[in-house]
């Protein structure tokens, strides 16, 4: 216990000080926050009722997991992989579980800091009200930061390569962003476009968080997909750590 607190502590600073993963946690999501939220009236019908401070606060929670686990993450494993870090790892005792599970709450905890960060510029900028639903909205979040953590780690194990990891993740980044309710309403979007939106595993997340945040109950097939995420992702990387 006491290594792996060491190696998360190690992790976390290896973390603040990546000027990249920084930026796309904390600094994006609040500025497009505040982009798009003042872009629109209170009133838009487009929300289906809601405001969109409410709505794009509870959006761009999401943007936050996503960013941490699609663009911080996969870079700094792949990081590791490339320079035979893993290996030493390995050789010094260190199990894949213990490596993993420490990219994971270092991953957590980026996520909760950056969430909270975008929770009060929401309310002292626009009134954005917080969930209706904590414990839902609670729970959504942890299954769906703990998802793309765990997918994080294996497109870096699977792409072994700092620029690989950094180029698939923001490929895959930036089309969800727009697609997965963090954009454009799904009422403005084509018929095609919402299609598209409603298989995107970053959808699952916003969904999972904006139902409960606004009072809207939660689907679980969302929290469940996401698992399903988790569980495939870290067999995957597991196995191929192991067998490196």
């Amino acid at each position: 216990m006491q290594t792996f607190a060491k190696l998360t502590w190690i992790e976390l600073k290896l973390f603040a000080r990546e000027p990249f993963a920084v930026i796309f946690t904390f600094a994006f999501p609040l500025i497009v926050l505040v982009v798009l939220t003042g872009s629109f009236q209170p009133d838009d019908e487009a929300f289906g009722g809601a405001r969109p401070s409410d709505y794009y606060l509870a959006g761009y929670v999401g943007v936050v997991i996503g960013a941490v686990g699609l663009i911080a993450v996969p870079v700094h494993v792949a990081t590791y992989w490339e320079r035979g870090i893993l290996r030493r790892f390995r050789a010094s005792s260190i199990s894949p579980w213990m490596t993993v599970g420490a990219q994971i709450v270092v991953g957590l905890l980026m996520a909760v800091v950056g969430s909270v960060a975008l929770m009060i510029v929401g309310k002292l900028a626009y009134d954005a009200k917080f969930p209706e639903a904590p414990w839902l909205a609670l729970l959504g979040f942890v299954v769906s930061a703990l998802a793309f953590l765990g997918f994080g780690v294996l497109l870096g194990v699977v792409t072994r390569n700092a620029r690989a990891a950094q180029a698939l993740g923001m490929l895959l980044f930036f089309p969800m962003w727009l697609l997965a309710g963090s954009g454009p309403p799904p009422d403005v979007m084509s018929s095609g476009m919402r299609a598209i939106s409603d298989v995107l595993p970053l959808t699952f997340v916003v969904r999972s968080l904006q139902d409960p945040w606004l009072g809207e109950g939660l689907d679980w097939i969302y929290p469940i997909m996401l698992v399903a995420l988790l569980v495939v992702s870290l067999a995957i990387a597991m196995r191929t750590i192991r067998t490196a």
